[in-house]
């Protein structure tokens, strides 16, 4: 069949070069695609959230499934815009509807849901701009550090952890009267901090049954020894070393499934990924947010770890039948590093020429922010290449990655050298 994959990062890339691996796949089109994925699929200029577009080109190229990578297009309903319309609603948007995306669309619409369904997660309030010395007497009866997390989508940026009670107030009066992040922060999230070790877990579901896919973790932090401002994450670890079956069976029976049964009780349509970032808090595994995709640069090593067809696992979740499906994982660890355009995630430069590219052996790049210039592969982003390895555990495979980004070359380029660091 003709697919159509959404979006333009690592995840995308990752989601490509193993899609293309599947006899199910005859042609794959990425909208708007970067530098990896024109080598081996077809790239389409066209913005993952202009429905019309992506109307237009699905009917004229036969396209027969649509993979949702980014956030956006989910929370701006595509999976609805699909459903609703008679010649669009044969093909199937792996993705969930418009109101299953709000549990990454809306920080407050997630703690709804959690606490209604029992889910363990932080306590919380949320709060306006009307109401912000509301919230500013809220802060104060917690303890400190303190979590301030913008409602809206904010690019995985819009989450504060202050350690200061007077700063956390200034912080909460920028973010809602004098909008920090824009729309994004119109409502704000006030939560108590919960003090353990975050790592993610992956679901994908038909909206009846479940798989779980292997767990990641990543490193959001620009510095090493997790300093410095947030990023779209430096790199990422699978499987995580402590997570073991007993707190694996924790994270299914009180996370995983009563998310899943959720879904039906609240009505909401949902044939996709969840990502459900948790702490492990002595041994308890603690909701910290929902995400209705799949993460990224934990996409990069998760991926390289299914040795099942992920063409056939998305057309399971397409036809409701995932629970006959067999999930075969690699058992090796995968990791993944980041390289990121000098000054990210502040002000940094693009067009920089990449260099060393075909001198790697031993790993998978996947490209996140490329882009062709002439016959140079250049920088187009933050994050632009992200090195994965296998090794028979996470030393192994990180040592390999390190090797051959040391072939890689580009100016300013910046990557963290101390992945998996906390894992020791």
């Amino acid at each position: 069949m003709t697919i159509l994959l959404l979006g333009s990062g690592g995840r995308e890339h990752a989601f490509a070069w193993k899609m293309i691996q599947s006899p199910l796949c005859e042609k794959l089109f990425v909208a708007p695609g970067n530098a990896g994925t024109a080598a081996i699929a077809t790239n389409v200029a066209m913005s993952p959230t202009d429905f019309d577009a992506i109307k237009t080109f699905v009917l004229q190229e036969n396209v027969k499934m649509v993979v949702v990578g980014p956030e956006d297009p989910l929370v701006k309903g595509i999976y609805d815009y699909f459903k609703n319309d008679e010649s669009l609603q044969h093909i199937p948007v792996i993705g969930p509807s418009k109101l299953g995306a709000q549990l990454e669309g809306s920080k407050e619409f997630a703690k709804e849901f959690l606490m209604k369904h029992n889910i363990p997660t932080a306590a919380y309030d949320s709060f306006t701009a009307e109401t912000v010395e509301n919230g500013c007497a809220f802060l104060e009866t917690l303890q400190p550090p303190y979590v301030l997390k913008a409602d809206g989508l904010a690019a995985g940026k819009g989450v504060l952890i202050i350690q200061d009670l007077e700063e956390a107030k200034t912080e909460l009066r920028n973010m809602l009267v004098h909008e920090k992040f824009g729309a994004a922060s119109s409502k704000v999230v006030i939560e108590e901090f919960l003090d353990g070790i975050e790592l993610s877990c992956f679901v994908l579901t038909d909206g009846k049954s479940y798989k779980i896919l292997p767990t990641a973790k990543d490193y959001k932090r620009i510095g090493e020894g997790d300093t410095g401002l947030n990023t779209g994450g430096m790199g990422a670890v699978s499987p995580v070393p402590y997570v073991d079956a007993v707190l694996m069976e924790k994270i299914e029976t009180r996370i995983v499934k009563p998310t899943i049964e959720g879904f039906q009780k609240d009505g909401i349509e949902y044939k996709g990924f969840v990502f459900i970032g948790l702490i492990n808090v002595k041994n308890e595994p603690i909701v910290i947010e929902y995400n209705v995709r799949m993460g990224d640069p934990e996409t990069e090593v998760v991926v390289p770890r299914l040795k099942s067809d992920l063409v056939a696992l998305f057309q399971s979740v397409a036809d409701q039948k995932l629970d006959t499906f067999e999930l075969e994982v690699d058992p090796r660890s995968a990791t993944t590093i980041m390289v990121v355009s000098g000054g990210y995630p502040e002000d940094f430069e693009k067009g920089k020429v990449i260099t060393g590219l075909e001198n790697i052996t031993d790993s998978i790049v996947f490209h996140a922010g490329t882009k062709l210039d002439n016959e140079n592969v250049v920088s187009n982003g933050g994050r632009v290449l992200t090195v994965t390895s296998y090794g028979d555990d996470f030393q192994q495979a990180i040592k390999k990655s390190y090797q051959n980004i040391d072939k890689l070359n580009f100016d300013k380029m910046y990557f963290r050298k101390d992945i998996g660091f906390d894992l020791l």
